[in-house]
């Protein structure tokens, strides 16, 4: 299939119009992120767009050619932008191929690409082996396996998390979690809508509307004390013990 038809590809074209959402999340996971950043899985730079605005060390990554090749062309005349990495979290002995980078950054944000990955304890620990020791790693991954949907199958997620299960996930992985929460409340009903009708591929036009609710979106977040989302999100620190 040509990489401008697949179902991934049309849905970050959609999501790239939300700007209130994008900085939405951006504005969420920034107060973690510090030092040289890595963003593994980029895609288009929907989120890497505003950390290379506003000036951060930032390496840009994706394993797609097609994706990293986009990066490149768009974002290659920012000075920030340190370098740009084709990185496999499931490639065998990754630490082997990427022993030129290891411990080499900072923070290392991964924004809903976990789900995509088979072995996804595999991939935390390769994350690991690329962050510097007390290091700061950033995780965003779709939420409730009752959410999961056709769009969800078409996008090639194999999973959903809960808070409780990323948690896990990260701690298994010899981090320890500074912070947990869910995030997009608002966000579970549209998901919903998208279950109940079926839909293959997010619309532009729901999605368009949804952009226009962020401001509710994020009151409601404040609400229900993002204790309830369609996204969570762990932000967690590299231990010392383990040696790599």
């Amino acid at each position: 299939m040509n990489p401008t038809d697949n179902t991934g590809n049309k849905t970050l074209n959609v999501i790239a119009d939300a700007d209130k959402f994008n900085s939405w999340m951006y504005q969420t996971i920034k107060p973690f992120t510090y030092g040289s950043i890595l963003e593994i899985g980029s895609g288009i730079g929907n989120i890497s767009k505003y950390f290379i605005q506003n000036n951060y060390s930032i390496t840009l990554s994706d394993f797609d050619e097609f994706y990293l090749d986009r990066l490149k062309k768009d974002f290659s005349s920012n000075n920030n932008v340190k370098d740009f990495q084709s990185i496999d979290l499931q490639k065998k002995d990754f630490q082997a191929e990427y022993e030129n980078l290891k411990e080499s950054y900072d923070t290392i944000i991964m924004l809903n690409v976990l789900e995509h990955l088979e072995d996804d304890a595999y991939a935390i620990e390769n994350c690991r082996y690329l962050l510097k020791q007390n290091g700061t790693f950033i995780i965003l991954v779709p939420a409730y396996s009752l959410l999961y949907s056709r769009m969800d199958k078409e996008l090639n997620h194999f999973r959903r998390y809960t808070s409780t299960s990323l948690k896990n996930k990260i701690i298994a992985g010899d981090f320890s979690v500074r912070k947990s929460f869910y995030f997009n409340f608002l966000g579970i009903f549209a998901w919903l809508y998208g279950k109940i009708l079926r839909i293959k591929v997010l619309p532009s036009s729901e999605m368009s509307l949804f952009n226009k609710l962020v401001p509710l979106g994020k009151v409601l977040d404040k609400i229900v004390f993002n204790k309830i989302g369609l996204s969570t999100i762990v932000v967690a620190k590299k231990q010392s013990s383990k040696s790599v």
